[in-house]
């Protein structure tokens, strides 16, 4: 059975969360990122059983940090000292608490990046810098520098590893010239690898922490993003060997940890690789699937090529909207997320599609889409 198989009619019926609720009924929803997967099944058993129990307490974390530790070994042979984790309520929190306690004024993000790395920045009250990717998506060694010395010594990069939404995998040469360009204007390097997992079979994934000259960095991770567990948060903040602000943050942040979350969370770390194997090998069918039917149906389109994720960036400038996604709704009744959520600069005419979903929900959205502009 598929795990991104149900279809639109069983959908509507069963989900009630944001994606499916945000919006109208008649509107297919392939923005916001939670998947239409069928649940990992030690997680449900995990989750049932405490339930069941009565086993609904304040979270525990050594196991959670413990769990994640063999699972990172397994998956890319990353050595990570369970002892030295904090947990944190969820990823964003965690890069909250951290960009909080910087001595700098100023966080440096590359765009197209998740469009919470901007409401995060703006609500510790920090500066926001830009360093845009390239035109490749990559990240830019020459913008890089140039933000990292307008924001200042004791500011902070806010790394998206993988990248979203452009599904960007950052090799490990373009990570080291990261953390040299870090290191020389003495910016703090904090990476979100709540998409790591989420990886095309045969691409290698690079922890930022592996790569020399990353140790006085801090990575955020969670299963919540690859095993589908949106709405069962928690992370943990891995620093490097030689990261100290890590220790500078207070105990009382680990407080809002969800026990159900930790336990799901563990579950899937500890039991989850064969679900998350196959998982990945659909999403690059879906990615596929949607880039040959833009391809057939809508060829004014471009999806950016992508080995990560399952969200597809697509480049809709041609068609002649600063708002693509909004034309989609109005006159298609599908719901994309618009590109200036990601890029405030220059994301006028791009559109995120998720593709985390069955191929007749893919099918239906392209189908509408064509509707709306023809």
């Amino acid at each position: 059975m598929r795990i991104l198989g149900e279809s639109l009619e069983e959908l509507r019926a069963t989900r009630t969360s944001v994606k499916w609720r945000g919006y109208d009924p008649d509107v297919v929803p392939v923005w916001v990122a939670e998947m239409d997967a069928r649940p990992c099944a030690p997680v449900v058993d995990a989750v049932t059983a405490a339930l069941g129990a009565g086993d609904t307490g304040y979270a525990f974390a050594a196991p959670f940090a413990e769990a994640f530790a063999g699972f990172a070994q397994r998956r890319w042979s990353w050595t990570v000292d369970a002892d030295s984790t904090l947990i944190v309520p969820d990823v964003m929190i965690g890069v909250e608490e951290i960009i909080r306690v910087i001595s700098g004024d100023a966080v440096v993000v590359s765009t197209p990046c998740y469009d919470s790395f901007h409401g995060f920045v703006e609500a510790a009250r920090k500066r926001p810098v830009l360093a845009p990717l390239d035109s490749n998506h990559r990240l830019d060694p020459a913008a890089l520098a140039r933000a990292f010395e307008d924001a200042g010594r004791g500011s902070a990069y806010l790394l998206c590893n993988p990248q979203n939404p452009t599904g960007t995998v950052h090799t490990a040469e373009e990570l080291g010239t990261l953390a040299a360009l870090a290191n020389e204007y003495g910016i703090l390097v904090i990476s979100d690898e709540i998409h790591a997992p989420l990886v095309a079979p045969g691409v290698r994934f690079t922890p930022y922490l592996e790569v020399p000259g990353a140790q006085s960095g801090v990575a955020i991770v969670s299963a919540s993003k690859a095993f589908n567990l949106a709405g069962l948060k928690v992370a943990l903040a891995v620093p490097g060997a030689d990261c100290v602000i890590v220790k500078e943050l207070h105990e009382v942040i680990t407080h809002g940890a969800n026990h159900l979350s930790v336990l799901a969370q563990t579950a899937a770390y500890n039991e989850g690789n064969a679900w998350l194997d196959q998982l990945n090998v659909e999403i690059v069918e879906n990615r596929e699937l949607l880039t040959d039917l833009l391809a057939r149906d809508l060829p004014e389109l471009r999806m950016t090529p992508a080995e990560a994720t399952y969200l597809g960036w697509l480049d809709c400038r041609a068609l002649g909207h600063d708002d693509p996604a909004a034309v989609f709704l109005e006159r298609g009744r599908v719901a994309l997320a618009s590109g200036s959520r990601y890029d405030p600069q220059h994301g006028a005419g791009w559109a995120r599609f998720n593709l985390g979903t069955s191929p007749a929900v893919i099918e239906e959205a392209v189908r509408r889409m064509v509707t709306a502009v023809r």
